[in-house]
């Protein structure tokens, strides 16, 4: 058995990996409520013999696949779970369940590791090792279902886990990876004003929730621009400020809500004590109450060095790859960075830009779409990975990058 024949066999199997990702997208359900989606990955794996193991964690799937030979335990990692988004793509499999859907990609996900674990089960004779397929629920909504699911035994054994994410803004033909961080921190934070109100004419015998609101705006921007070292990167973004009222009455309290992304620990710590200082500060001097709740969400996803150069290594040889790219740190977070905490690993971007389209709608939009051969692409580079990682010799001669 070769490299190649794992490739022959996966482009025999595109129409299949196709077949699943539309069903996948016509039937989507929300982070923790994935029920039938995790039935139909079980039901799955039991079709072509695989042992399962259900409710992981909650919602979650894990399949083993033992290889006839000694080897090392690899996972790959899929997340199964939609988004409160009402889809307008207008495709032919479009969403069935109004205001759901898959808008992020999960779904080729899913298909890509369920047609490839069926491919390595039908080669496991002759590979080495053991393979386990982790399908993850609830990515999108912290806590996540990768803690649950860790704490329920998915990485037991495991000596390394590889995962991909589907991503529209990059090149189909195009794996961009990167060593050390590369998604940020994710955490939100939820401010109350509560002032005094009263008459819009009569301002003076008021505190204006509003007024005190927009200098904690502008206070809070200067958290990155002038307290964190530029050469940290840090995003601070106040999403939501709410104070609603009549055109003449001069508001009483107002809520704001919003994120912080880093990728360094320290700077994170840093920013949730500052803002909770820059909140105290502006109410204290407008004479107002207030409450400040911070809450931490997935850590950075930290790739590490020598998984990494490994899987550069194997993106290397994947037929149809045009490029194998230094990517850049994304802020957007990812549930990924838990499994890197307890086992070695690395994650790393497919390209999956739609065909004809100059600038694609980004993901979470509901005219999100990927260019599905991105799915090829991605289970062949996932089974290279884990299908070499066994060779100890090709482990030890990675060139550093």
């Amino acid at each position: 058995m070769t490299i190649q024949d794992l490739y022959l066999k996966l482009e025999e199997a595109y129409d299949e990996m196709v077949s699943i990702r539309r069903y996948l997208h016509q039937h989507p359900e929300l982070s923790f409520q994935e029920v039938q989606t995790a039935k139909y990955i079980g039901d799955y794996y039991r079709k072509i013999g695989v042992e399962v193991k259900e409710n992981v964690g909650g919602n979650g799937v894990v399949a083993r696949i033992k290889g006839g030979l000694p080897g090392k335990t690899v996972a790959l990692r899929a997340d199964f779970d939609a988004l409160p988004i009402h889809e307008e793509t207008n495709v032919p499999y479009q969403s069935k369940v109004p205001g759901v859907m898959h808008a992020c990609g999960h779904d080729g996900h899913t298909a890509t590791l369920l047609v490839l674990a069926r491919i390595l089960n039908e080669m496991k004779d002759e590979l080495p090792g053991e393979y386990v397929m982790i399908h993850q629920h609830a990515e999108e909504y912290a806590p996540g279902g990768a803690i649950s699911m860790i704490k329920d035994g998915c990485l037991e054994g495991v000596d390394v886990i590889f995962g991909t994410h589907l991503w529209s803004p990059l090149e189909y033909g195009t794996v961009s990876y990167r060593k050390g961080p590369i998604m940020a921190a994710a955490d939100r934070f939820e401010i109350t004003i509560q002032g005094y109100g009263g008459h819009g004419a009569q301002p003076h015998k008021t505190k204006d929730a509003i007024v005190i609101g927009s200098q904690l705006v502008m206070n809070l921007q200067q958290i990155v621009s002038r307290r964190v070292d530029p050469i940290h990167s840090a995003v601070v973004t106040v999403a939501s400020f709410v104070a609603e009222n009549a055109f003449n009455v001069i508001a009483d309290s107002a809520k704001l809500s919003g994120t912080v992304r880093t990728f360094n620990e320290d700077v994170r710590d840093f920013i949730e004590e500052e803002i909770e200082r820059i909140v105290k500060g502006t109410c204290l001097a407008a004479g107002c109450e207030f409450s400040y709740e911070y809450h931490r969400g997935y850590p950075a996803v930290v790739n590490h060095e020598s998984e990494t150069d490994f899987l550069v290594t194997c993106a290397e040889k994947v037929t149809d790859i045009t490029e194998v790219a230094l990517a850049s740190p994304e802020m957007g977070g990812e549930d990924f960075a838990y499994y890197l905490q307890h086992v070695k690993g690395t994650f790393f971007f497919t390209g999956a830009k739609p065909e004809n389209v100059e600038t694609p709608y980004p993901h979470h939009h509901p005219k999100f779409n990927i260019n599905e051969k991105s799915m090829l692409i991605a289970a062949k580079t996932l089974g290279t990975a884990a299908i070499e990682y066994h060779t100890v010799p090709a482990m030890e001669g990675i060139a550093k990058i």
